[in-house]
C-alpha cells in the first residue's frame, strides 16, 4: 500500500485525485484537510504525526468521520521525500498479519505484536487489518 506524503500546503493542489491514503507531514488546518478531501474523492485515510493529531479540531474530525475517512496517527519513519513522494507499507506486514490470524491470535494480540515489530501506530495497524479483511471478503465473494 502506497502512502502519499504531503510536506506542505502548496503540495495539496498537486496530489493525484486517486490517492487513498495521504500522510500530512505538516500541521494541517481545517482548510487544508477540506482541500485535500475535495481533491481526493477516494481518500480512505489521513495519516498525521501524533503531535499534530492532538491539534486537529473537533469539527475537522467530525468532517472526516462524516466522509468515512479514518484519521490515523503516525510517522513515515526513514522516508526521504526528496527521493520519492510515496512511502510504502511492505507486503511483509500484510503477510505477517495473515500468519498471526492463521495462528488464531485475537485482533488485540495481533495489533500488539505488529506495533512492536513494525513501529507503526495502533490505529494504523487496525486500519491495515480492516483493509485486508475487506479485500479478503471481496475476493471470497467474487469466487462464488
Amino acid at each position: 500500500m502506497k502512502i502519499r506524503v504531503v510536506s506542505s500546503k502548496e503540495e495539496i493542489e498537486n496530489v493525484d485525485e486517486s490517492e487513498e491514503i495521504v500522510h500530512m507531514a505538516f500541521r494541517p488546518s481545517n482548510t487544508d484537510i477540506f482541500s485535500l478531501v475535495m481533491r481526493c474523492p477516494n481518500l480512505k485515510a489521513l495519516h498525521i504525526p501524533s503531535s499534530y493529531k492532538r491539534t486537529i479540531s473537533s469539527s475537522a474530525k467530525m468532517f472526516l468521520e462524516m466522509q468515512g475517512i479514518s484519521l490515523l496517527e503516525g510517522d513515515v519513519w526513514g522516508h526521504r521525500k526528496d527521493i520519492n513522494e510515496y512511502s510504502e507499507v511492505s507486503r511483509n506486514v500484510y503477510n505477517r498479519i495473515k500468519d498471526l490470524r492463521e495462528n488464531n491470535l485475537s485482533d488485540e494480540e495481533i495489533v500488539d505484536k505488529m506495533v512492536k515489530e513494525t513501529r507503526l501506530s495502533t490505529d494504523f495497524i487496525q486500519f491495515l487489518m480492516k483493509q485486508q479483511e475487506s479485500q479478503d471478503t471481496q475476493k471470497a465473494a467474487s469466487t462464488k
